[in-house]
């Protein structure tokens, strides 16, 4: 086992770097030969098309994959019924590899076709791209177990879903009930339009989701308002405390809302009513500052209306802080793969895509079609800087494990996101492909962490002695709170009796695309595109 000898052994330091190269050309080629199951993992997600907490059909057809393919499966972790965690292998280190599973409301889009052509009118889909990321990471680690067990590698590989991430529902209840406490180093996954990772800050924001629920009293709107306390009124309050209060907030923070219960009808004076609020900023001092600033509005809107109000956070997230050890090591494998072979087909609708989405004309990034250029290796970004944008829990794993995330191009570049125009893409030869490349890289990256102790050793004194050094982490979710589960309940139980109709039948169809009869690419006739080739 001269692979396994001490990195200081000079034969290693021969042998290594010969051998693990042979063993990354075998997982390509492996990697390559399972394009087919690529393909059908990826459209069948897509064709599920479940928002978060409510992944059943997703989930069980994911583990039953990994089931089948040796892999120990606890479904139900952390009370939340459709997250699991799969393992295969023993003893160290132990690598998790993960990625999310839901997906977007009123999102449904006819893949492959470039103008809004809804599967079923205000349907949930896959609008930004969540029904790749766990297939890639099958694909990756079925492929590098083949060779584990050949080459007796010692090691662990735990397989996890980002549930409902975005509500941001899940993944700091799974670092709080101890499902990372012996993980060595995480993996996660992100559909992007280029293959990328990053190191440091990420430069997006963490968040705290909470609603506030208001109970008044009903009366007769017309002949006893009077009497009445209304609930509505201190949502409304509150709403208008909240968009006062923004003028003197920082430059870098982002908050928004929806009225979830407005009260039933107007002739009675609604005595509940509820608000749900995101709270996102770029450090944990000012979200947690912008929480209880929300709760002291909300507790003012209460007193101004004579109601009684309750809050509950809904879901988390701290802003993100990526590994530079593993980073580096994947970046390398980036280069060595390289962005796929785009088609003028592909070309064709990335740039109908965008051309609908009226993107700026001559614009490389928004209008030129698909990425043929890698992106650089992410640097730090100064938590300073404004518009830090999005939130994502990968970044709770992140400040407990250390942990990277691989964007792989597998959508077009220029959508608006959270759109059903994110959707076009991601049952089509573009995600198939940028599924097969970014599962290379990750299957390449975990090999050289199996391989090469000095990696996760590096990566986590660069946790201890630089993330960690001045930050520590402070969850937001206590040991009482409990995961959201109803949320998006009752938008799947109205929409997916018809979805069953459309999910993907890979023992009839070739794919998703033949299923639905779509030719591609389907691009409007007077907005017609050339392939730029």
């Amino acid at each position: 086992m001269a692979l396994l000898l001490p990195l200081g052994i000079s034969a290693q330091k021969k042998t290594v770097p010969t051998k693990i190269d042979q063993l990354k050309s075998e997982l390509i080629k492996e990697i390559d030969s399972q394009q087919k199951a690529t393909q059908e993992m990826v459209d069948m997600v897509f064709s599920f098309g479940e928002l978060g907490f409510q992944e059943v059909e997703t989930s069980k057809y994911l583990t039953d994959i990994l089931k089948k393919n040796g892999f120990s499966v606890e479904t139900g972790i952390s009370g939340v019924p459709t997250a699991w965690v799969a393992k295969w292998g023993s003893g160290k280190p132990l690598i998790a590899v993960g990625s999310d599973i839901d997906c977007i409301p009123k999102a449904s889009q006819k893949p492959g076709v470039s103008y809004h052509d809804p599967i079923i009118e205000g349907a949930p889909g896959h609008g930004e791209g969540h029904n790749s990321g766990v297939p890639l990471n099958i694909v990756a680690v079925l492929a590098l177990k083949k060779i584990m067990e050949r080459e007796k590698i010692p090691g662990t590989i735990m397989l996890w879903p980002g549930v409902a991430e975005e509500q941001l529902g899940a993944k700091a209840y799974y670092v709080r009930d101890g499902y990372f406490k012996d993980v060595d180093a995480c993996i996660f996954t992100h559909v992007a339009n280029n293959m990328a990772v990053s190191y440091g800050d990420a430069g997006n924001n963490g968040m705290v989701s909470v609603k506030f629920a208001f109970d008044g009293q009903a009366s007769h709107a017309g002949a006893a308002p009077w009497r009445g306390k209304s609930a509505l009124d201190a949502v409304e309050l509150m709403n208008i405390g909240w968009n006062y209060h923004r003028e003197h907030m920082e430059t870098t923070q982002r908050s928004h809302y929806v009225v979830v219960d407005g009260g039933d009808q107007p002739n009675v004076v609604p005595s509940k009513a509820s608000v749900w609020y995101y709270f996102r900023e770029r450090t944990y001092p000012k979200i947690s500052q912008m929480y209880k600033d929300g709760v002291r509005i909300a507790e003012a809107a209460a007193q101004m209306t004579e109601t009684k109000m309750t809050y509950e956070i809904l879901g988390s997230a701290w802003p993100g802080h990526f590994n530079q050890p593993i980073a580096e090591t994947m970046y390398k494998n980036i280069k060595a793969v390289g962005l796929p072979k785009w088609s003028d087909a592909d070309q064709k609708l990335a740039k109908a895509a965008q051309k609908e989405m009226n993107n700026p004309e001559g614009d490389t990034l928004l209008s030129n079609g698909l990425s043929t250029a890698l992106s650089p290796l992410g640097k730090p970004v100064p938590t300073t800087s404004a518009g830090g944008g999005g939130s994502d829990d990968i970044a709770d794993i992140s400040w407990n494990v250390p942990t990277v995330t691989l964007r792989y191009p597998a959508n077009i570049p220029g959508l608006p996101g959270h759109h059903w125009a994110n959707a076009i893409a991601m049952a089509t030869p573009i995600a198939h492909k940028g599924v097969i490349a970014g599962a290379k890289v990750e299957a390449m990256t975990l090999l050289d962490m199996f391989m090469n102790p000095e990696v996760i050793k590096s990566a986590w004194t660069y946790f201890n002695d630089v993330q960690t050094k001045d930050v520590k982490y402070i969850p937001f979710v206590s040991k009482t709170d409990k995961p959201a589960l109803h949320l998006n309940a009752n938008i799947m139980k109205e929409f997916r009796p018809e979805m069953k109709k459309y999910y993907y039948d890979p023992s009839k169809y070739a794919s998703y695309l033949e299923q639905l009869g779509i030719k591609y690419p389907t691009v409007r006739e007077d907005k017609k595109v050339d392939s730029g080739k």
